[in-house]
């Protein structure tokens, strides 16, 4: 299968990314619909022209019709939706997600899919600390990367496909990982990242901080403003590779600490210096995009 104008495209769960995803996907030419649980973010989404036709019910006639469905859910809510309406998918059909984690989720899908369905996960890196369809943004994709992570079991053209689908989005780059890579490079990237945003506000409780504070702690903190329902299931599912790098990251701050508390100014330099190098490559590479 192609993605061209004339692919049936169905959102499962019209939220920020499923909010976004369509959006892109309508200002592209395409005819969106959705299915999701909310009326309201069906009615708000059919009156900013987001997407062609939404309902809360997931109707077998509208999920039979897709030719590419994309699921923008919880993991587990993910999986209970397939364990209950996968079967109305028809054969040729191609499903993906946005989910944040995936050996847990890739191959349990896999194993529940009609004959003739093919599951390629992806994830997309993009999104803003506040949620639902009426935060969508498709311009959070600009500056993004987005990730597909096939299997054994993915023909090459579902993940043709599926990279054709990031590059339509608009993601600045697009990008290969098997799951497990996946699940160890997010687990650094992404969760250890909120773990020590959330420690870092939790490990304070100073009354009016904000009237001190500068930009390095705000910058520092902005994902600290968390979906707790979201991002708990996340880190227990990848709970593995997650301890690990909280484990590495504890032993570098120690090893910092180690330097302060004993005046050694070389070793602290030179861990700054590390630091300063390897955060420098990320700026050249944006102006290398740019």
């Amino acid at each position: 299968m192609k993605l061209d104008k004339n692919t049936n495209i169905l959102i499962v769960g019209l939220g920020l990314l499923g909010g976004s995803y369509a959006r892109a996907l309508t200002k592209k030419g395409f005819s969106v619909k959705c299915i999701t649980r909310s009326q309201s973010s069906v009615d708000y989404a059919l009156s900013e022209g987001i997407i062609s036709f939404g309902t809360t019910v997931p109707e077998p006639e509208l999920i039979g019709a897709a030719d590419l469905a994309v699921f923008a859910l919880y993991p587990h809510v993910f999986v209970e939706w397939m364990e209950k309406y996968g079967k109305y998918l028809k054969k040729g059909a191609v499903i993906t997600d946005v989910t944040g984690v995936k050996k847990c989720i890739v191959e349990k899908i896999q194993d529940m899919l009609p004959e003739g369905v093919e599951f390629i996960a992806a994830h997309p890196m993009a999104g803003r600390e506040v949620y639902g369809v009426q935060n969508s943004d498709d311009s959070i994709f600009k500056e993004a990367n987005y990730i597909v992570t096939p299997t054994e079991k993915n023909t090459p053209e579902a993940v043709r496909l599926c990279k054709d689908l990031g590059h339509t989005l608009g993601f600045a780059h697009v990008a290969e990982l098997t799951p497990e890579a996946h699940d160890d490079m997010i687990a650094y990237l992404s969760q250890l990242t909120h773990c020590i945003a959330v420690a870092l506000m939790t490990s304070s409780d100073v009354p009016k901080l904000k009237e001190y504070t500068g930009d390095s702690f705000r910058d520092l903190t902005r994902i600290a403003r968390i979906n707790e329902d979201m991002w708990s299931e996340l880190f227990l599912l990848n709970k593995k590779s997650l301890i690990s790098m909280i484990d590495e990251f504890s032993g570098e701050l120690y090893r910092m600490r180690t330097y302060i508390a004993d005046d050694n100014v070389e070793k602290l330099k030179e861990m700054m210096r590390i630091s300063t190098e390897r955060r420098a490559a990320f700026d050249k590479t944006k102006m290398i995009e740019e």
